[in-house]
């Protein structure tokens, strides 16, 4: 377990890294100490009646883009307000995307489609 930031979502609660079992699998899961996961088949994560607050990002939740992981160092910069940009691949389009990521209450992350970033010319 590993401090990430504060949580931006409730008053006092500290932003985690943990790691859990998924389908059999190992997948980092950044949540807030006030959230309290449970599962009864280790695929779905529900909140717990205590919980106080719902933050969580899971770390492949971008992984149908080409994504394999969203690391500490981003959820940091999440944390912090600032800009996080990521490459993201869609396998149906055949096309390559860098595209900005921010907070989203209900799932997490979302990718802001709207906004290009601006890559320097090679």
């Amino acid at each position: 377990m590993s401090i990430v930031g504060k949580c931006p979502y409730c008053a006092d609660g500290t932003v985690i890294m943990e790691k859990k079992q998924v389908n059999g699998k190992s997948a980092k899961v950044y949540t807030c100490s006030n959230a309290s996961w449970y599962s009864e088949d280790g695929e779905v994560f529900e909140l717990k009646k205590e919980a106080t607050c719902s933050f969580r990002i899971w770390g492949n939740s971008l992984l149908k883009w080409g994504k394999r992981g969203i690391g500490i160092f981003e959820v940091k910069k999440l944390l912090q307000g600032e800009d996080v940009d990521v490459r993201l691949y869609s396998y149906q389009a055949q096309k390559e995307y860098f595209k900005y990521i921010a907070l989203d209450k209900e799932y997490g992350v979302s990718v802001l489609w709207d906004i290009e970033v601006e890559r320097p010319s090679a």
